[in-house]
């Protein structure tokens, strides 16, 4: 009888183990003129002590006195029928910079150019991937944000 619960249990569990296996399947390719990326997270102890900061822009040889940066704003969009969350860049729209005046012979050098504003910050959790779709011409990075263990006490008033 044992033996037979096993054998009804791992039939019934393994088309959901399956779908764990996959988790691309929910995660629509990309449409023309842009790129999906996929960050697959390392499983974490303790996963809500971590975020992950999207980093989306584009390497550009620019002079090294100006502050640079791109327009354009991630969005998320909800996959119907999943729950899951993709993030989405539909345009790496004109990039803008401060105007310090400099010399004509100042070297310019490659640098990553990123959108303007605040980090984009993700909530960290290794079951899923983060997939983004962005342009073509962009170029996504990302850095692992994680809260120290010391908590700060305050006085009241």
């Amino acid at each position: 009888m044992k033996r037979l619960l096993l054998i009804i249990s791992v039939y019934c569990l393994s088309p959901i183990s399956l779908l764990w296996a996959d988790d691309m399947k929910a995660f629509p390719p990309a449409e023309e003129g842009q790129v999906r990326y996929v960050i697959p997270l390392e499983k974490k102890a303790d996963e809500a002590a971590f975020k992950v900061e999207l980093v989306i822009g584009k390497a550009i040889s620019v002079d090294s006195e100006n502050r640079y940066f791109f327009a354009g704003q991630i969005q998320t969009k909800n996959i119907p029928g999943w729950g899951f969350t993709r993030y989405l860049l539909e345009d790496l729209g004109p990039m803008a910079g401060t105007l310090m005046a400099v010399s004509d012979d100042a070297e310019k050098a490659e640098r990553f150019i990123p959108l303007l504003g605040e980090p984009y910050l993700v909530r960290y959790n290794s079951r899923l991937p983060i997939v983004v779709y962005a342009p073509t011409d962009a170029e996504v990075r990302y850095r692992i944000w994680s809260a120290g263990d010391e908590l700060h006490s305050i006085d009241p008033g």
